[in-house]
């Protein structure tokens, strides 16, 4: 044991990350958590718009900051074809997504509360895009605790940070324990991980000094939770050097694998980097990974704001359509996929109408935009929702942000009206005071 057994004692009556039954019997084990930053177009990826086509060019009344102005309507720039049994239209955008249509719930309805993007990433992590919350991966880790003592339950693959900083990973009021932890791709993706002594023997021995002076001080400071959180992480990194080696090791892959991610061996960055070590942090039971998608430095964006020029958009999809194919077959393969559930989401969706220099982008559209999961109990090879001709409001079923965060707390088996946290003299809860489990879509 790498720390003395009084620390453990102290902190086990108390221990915010011991493993707790859920409300129901789970249907999903973990979360993959897919973040494409920046606001995705529903229009030219996942939701086909023909009359949007028909009438491109036409002027319309849209409602803009300071009253309504008129706008040419655009046209996607991507055809729409139909995949798999289920006949799921999906842009030529991603093409290999579109080849998994048949293990993806679509939905077509989402909205959120906010047309900014640092509020409206807020909102898809926190489901408030007024104050600070605790994002969706801390709720879960302080609701069903961890799976592995070993690595942290909530963990963030960022390449750079996304609109909001590292609020979206913030624990905020819950304990500290279950904010999220950045890995940034690379060589060292968690920078002093390696053991610095010459033995293994002698780390135990200076550990075990350390800690007998932090348990006394965490004797003296009872009412210190920082303290108590700061302990628990000596812990946590004390196991990450058993474990984290094993897990960014991806020379045990075979050749087929990294293949179907479109990683060259050697390989440690790129979104396909990002989704093997996901699958791999899964399997040795961190219970929510969050990949953030931001470009790379070789496209002309970092992320998929497109106001200017939709053209960017080929190389933005291309960056990620291989690797979350890869990903999805892969855990079809090792029996994963039944108990992962997978997110792809973004903060919102684009408008139909023309927007930037000379015509070619798209602005914020908070009124709807599309989402999909797969595997984790979710109903395969469906479209869920409707928006109208144009994709600019909602027609049927609805989905709204809390709405999405009851659903996928409840496929982990949790009430999203019983998970509730004490601060500030009132129960908060991540769907605040509404959303509904979308059971339309629960297999």
């Amino acid at each position: 044991m790498l720390l003395p057994g009084i620390v453990s004692r102290l902190l086990a009556d108390q221990d915010p990350l011991a493993a707790r039954p859920s409300h129901s019997v789970p249907r999903a084990q973990r979360v993959i958590f897919l973040y494409m930053s920046g606001g995705v177009s529903h229009l030219d990826t996942f939701d086909p718009k023909p009359k949007l086509s028909a009438d491109h060019g036409r002027k319309i009344a849209v409602e803009g900051g300071h009253g309504t102005v008129e706008k040419k309507l655009s046209r996607p720039g991507w055809a729409f074809r139909r995949y798999g049994n289920c006949g799921t239209p999906v842009s030529e955008l991603f093409p290999h997504v579109a080849a998994c249509a048949d293990d993806l719930c679509v939905i077509r309805s989402m909205k959120t509360d906010h047309r900014d993007h640092v509020e409206a990433t807020l909102g898809i992590h926190s489901g408030s895009v007024s104050f600070t919350r605790p994002s969706l991966g801390s709720w879960l880790s302080y609701g069903l605790g961890s799976m592995n003592r070993n690595l942290p339950s909530f963990v963030v693959i960022a390449p750079s940070l996304p609109y909001g900083g590292n609020l979206v990973w913030s624990s905020d009021f819950l304990p500290p324990e279950h904010q999220g932890v950045r890995l940034i791709p690379g060589a060292d993706p968690i920078p002093n991980v390696k053991r610095r002594l010459s033995s293994a023997e002698l780390q135990e021995k200076e550990l075990e000094f350390l800690q007998a002076f932090n348990a006394r001080h965490l004797q003296q400071s009872e009412s210190d939770p920082l303290l108590a959180a700061r302990i628990r992480s000596f812990e946590t990194a004390a196991g990450m050097q058993l474990e984290v080696p094993h897990a960014f090791d991806l020379s045990q892959e075979t050749d087929e694998t990294l293949a179907l991610y479109g990683l060259e061996r050697g390989q440690t960055t790129g979104f396909g980097w990002q989704c093997l070590v996901a699958r791999r942090l899964a399997q040795r039971g961190v219970r929510f990974v969050e990949l953030i998608d931001v470009g790379s430095d070789n496209l002309s964006s970092r992320n998929w704001v497109t106001h200017h020029d939709m053209s960017w958009y080929p190389g933005l999809a291309a960056n990620v359509d291989r690797p979350i194919a890869g990903l999805l077959r892969d855990l079809k393969r090792l029996g994963m996929l039944d108990d992962t559930l997978v997110v792809w989401t973004t903060e919102f969706g684009r408008t139909a109408t023309e927007d930037g220099a000379g015509g070619k982008g798209r602005g914020h559209w908070p009124a709807a935009f599309s989402s999909w999961m797969a595997g984790g109990g979710v109903r395969p090879g469906m479209v869920f929702g409707e928006t109208d001709d144009y994709g600019q409001s909602i027609v049927s079923q609805p989905v709204h942000v809390h709405d999405f965060h009851a659903t996928i707390l409840h496929l982990m088996g949790l009430d999203h009206t019983r998970l509730t946290y004490r601060h500030a003299g009132r129960d908060f809860r991540l769907t605040d005071v509404s959303g509904r489990v979308v059971g339309e879509i629960l297999a």
